[in-house]
């Protein structure tokens, strides 16, 4: 079998739905086509390696290599984007027209909002999506926002925005938080992430009212996308199979693989949502290690952000809190990930939130879809 051979077998391989499967960064698994078995693709630091005859005892690039290179390719090409952009086009509230100017600006104790006038209708307005009726301005609540989830307190916020002139309570930015992340995560739910294959899944306990409950968090593993979550009573024996189906739901897909610890809730879990006898079926890693290739570092990882910001709460009032799903929407879409390159879990995901404001992108938007 000569090279070009090799490389249209790969490529028709890779155009068989579910006939290559990512396991993780380095790892593929390639369906034989003469038979039920699979081959095993790694990536070293001097490329790929295939466990099949052709790979192993001619040192030939087989076509399951070729294969897993023309799906990536694949991959690459069919991604489409979604791009969350700011909202600056603007039109009359009366009668629609975009045939609108500036005329002067409102002056209120705590900040300036610039009011419009309609040349059709001869109305005048002001233009705040998302904002209407609140005091402060869109620039104080999304920094009060984004200083909340990068480790400040409540009450260090309202110092800070004391500093700007605006003078509300700690309690106030509790109540922002509470109205605009349920906003954004109505919005932001509706949006399918362009996930892998490969979800990783643990726990982590949290103290609430001074007792011990868990979060179970679901974590694309090639991403780091934080799919979905669930706070429950107890470690060992939790119910965590709305954590599974929510992350089915959100991603539109199941996972060929599931990476977790051997805790046995989350096998149960899995049997009940994740597996099927239908090809591919998923398969469960549960014996992970501290080294190695099953490791759940990356989980663990996560739990590490998410321990540090607890710090700062000194624990939680209830369990449904919208603090954590401010928490995964922060950890999705407005921190960089080192590990991404700088780029954020939901722009590996293909979607994109543009404007130097993400947090009033994402409000905006939210606010819109919502009238």
């Amino acid at each position: 079998m000569n090279t070009n051979h090799r490389q249209e077998q790969g490529q028709m391989i890779a155009s068989i739905k579910n006939a290559v499967k990512r396991i993780n960064d380095v790892t593929y698994i390639v369906n034989s086509q003469s038979g039920s078995s699979s081959y095993t693709i790694n990536l070293n630091k001097i490329g790929f390696i295939c466990s099949c005859p052709d790979h192993q005892y001619r040192g030939v690039k087989c076509k399951h290599i070729h294969a897993v290179e023309f799906s990536s390719a694949i991959r690459e090409q069919v991604k489409s984007d979604i791009i969350i952009t700011p909202i600056d086009s603007l039109s009359c509230r009366y009668c629609n027209s975009e045939n609108i100017v500036k005329k002067a600006i409102r002056h209120n104790k705590n900040g300036d909002i610039q009011r419009y006038l309609c040349k059709e209708c001869g109305k005048r307005f002001s233009f705040n999506i998302g904002f209407d009726k609140m005091h402060a301005t869109p620039q104080m609540i999304t920094s009060a926002i984004q200083l909340y989830f990068t480790g400040e307190s409540f009450r260090n916020i309202k110092q800070f925005l004391k500093l700007q002139g605006v003078n509300i309570s700690h309690v106030t930015v509790y109540k922002w938080l509470g109205k605009y992340i349920t906003l954004m995560n109505t919005y932001l739910e509706k949006i399918k992430p362009d996930v892998g294959q490969a979800w990783r899944t643990d726990e982590l306990y949290l103290k609430v009212k001074g007792n011990t409950k868990y979060l179970y968090a679901l974590m694309d593993d090639e991403t780091r996308f934080w799919i979905a979550q669930q706070v429950a009573d107890t470690k060992n024996t939790a119910d965590i199979t709305p954590l599974f189906s929510k992350g089915k739901e959100i991603a539109g897909t199941r996972p060929n693989t599931l990476i977790s610890d051997g805790e046995p809730n989350f096998h149960t879990a899995f049997n009940r949502e994740l597996y099927t006898n239908k090809w591919p079926r998923s398969r469960h890693i549960n014996h992970i290690r501290l080294q190695g290739d099953h490791n759940n570092n990356k989980m663990e990882r996560m739990n590490g952000e998410i321990r540090d910001r607890e710090k700062t709460m000194r624990g939680l009032k209830k369990a449904d809190t919208p603090i954590l799903t401010g928490y995964q929407i922060y950890h999705n879409y407005m921190r960089p990930h080192e590990a991404l390159n700088g780029e954020t879990p939901s722009e590996r995901c293909g979607i994109k939130v543009e404007g130097q404001n993400k947090w009033l992108t994402l409000i905006q938007n939210a606010s819109k879809k919502e009238v």
